[in-house]
C-alpha cells in the first residue's frame, strides 16, 4: 500500500523563515554579548565561529525567503 506524498503547502513558509532569522539575529547578538564578557579565549573562539555559521545561514535564509516571496508572488498573480 504506498502512502501520497503530502501536497507542498507554502503559504507560511516567508513568516516561518523571518521567524528564524529574528531567532539567528537574536543568538548572535547574545553571543557577541557573551564574547565582550568573558575571558575565556576557547569560548570566545567557539562563539566567533558559531556566528561565522550564523551569518552564512542568515545569507541562505534571506535567499530562500525572497525565492518564497516571488513564488507566492506568483501564486497570486495566477489566481487573479
Amino acid at each position: 500500500m504506498g502512502k501520497k506524498p503530502n501536497p507542498d503547502d507554502r503559504r507560511d513558509n516567508v513568516e516561518k523563515i523571518r521567524r528564524n532569522i529574528d531567532n539567528t539575529i537574536k543568538k548572535m547578538e547574545a553571543a557577541e554579548d557573551m564574547i565582550r564578557l568573558t575571558d575565556s579565549g576557547n569560548t570566545k573562539r567557539e562563539l566567533k565561529e558559531k556566528n561565522k555559521r550564523r551569518q552564512v545561514a542568515l545569507q541562505g535564509m534571506r535567499k530562500e525567503i525572497r525565492e518564497e516571496a516571488l513564488h507566492r508572488k506568483k501564486q497570486k498573480g495566477e489566481r487573479d
